[in-house]
């Protein structure tokens, strides 16, 4: 019988039970800090949200000084980015993309008109897209009065 050549006496590699202790040690390290970074996700998306709403609301100022009015409940927020044929004042587009009218949840913004003493509002629904809500399906609004 044929001895091995040294090269192949010398090597070393793992066994099967050192990769599983490996594998079970990287498992045990993933499941401890991937909460952690969904929670951080959770929050970014809701700072977010407050700097679309604050930049929103500044392109509303925006279209109320060059029209003289705010946009009307049928017109949307979508009136700050494609002009309404009635319009000659407008003077937009007043956000870059449609994407800036959609909240970090995939949903819409939606926008009040100022009704009596209470002002214009643009409205994140949060996570789940409807009114109401705690923790990530609370609403956003901007101004917060």
């Amino acid at each position: 019988m044929a001895r091995p050549p040294a090269a192949l006496k010398n090597q070393h590699g793992y066994t099967l039970t050192e990769l599983l202790v490996v594998l079970v040690i990287l498992g045990l390290i993933a499941a401890a800090i991937t909460p952690r970074i969904i929670g951080r996700l959770d929050s970014s998306k809701v700072e977010a949200a407050r700097i679309q709403l604050d930049t929103l609301s500044a392109s509303v100022d925006i279209y109320y000084i060059d029209n003289r009015r705010y946009p009307s409940p049928d017109e949307g927020l979508s009136v700050l980015l494609t002009r309404p044929d009635n319009l000659p004042t407008w003077n937009g587009p007043y956000v870059r993309t449609a994407s800036n009218l959609i909240d970090p949840w995939g949903n819409p913004f939606a926008f009040e008109p100022p009704n009596g003493d209470q002002p214009a509002r643009i409205i994140s629904y949060g996570a789940d897209g409807a009114p109401g809500g705690s923790g990530q399906e609370a609403d956003l609004v901007f101004p917060d009065v």
